[in-house]
């Protein structure tokens, strides 16, 4: 599963409390900052847990202020067996 969040979702420590609630899951992939004030992410696991996760993304942290969160299957380039859940550098 493919996330973009839009709103007030960097400095407020989304992408940590991301990481956490997906290890929570036992989701694995990876989250980053765009340079555009977004945060991606890339999710895999139970159809269970990543519906969990995209519901959690949906509210974030008490510091955000999620507006938008689109969901999509992953990029191909990034499809692979992911051990836990990453942070990823700013793209």
């Amino acid at each position: 599963m493919h996330l973009r969040i839009r709103g007030l979702v960097q400095g407020v420590g989304y992408r940590d409390a991301l990481c956490r609630e997906a290890a929570r899951l036992g989701v694995t992939g990876w989250v980053r900052n765009c340079s555009n004030g977004d945060v991606e992410a890339l999710a895999q696991g139970s159809d269970a847990a990543l519906d969990a996760l995209h519901s959690w993304a949906r509210r974030g942290p008490p510091a955000a202020r999620v507006e938008q969160v689109e969901r999509g299957p992953g990029p191909q380039e990034h499809l692979r067996n992911y051990a836990r859940f990453e942070r990823w550098p700013t793209v």
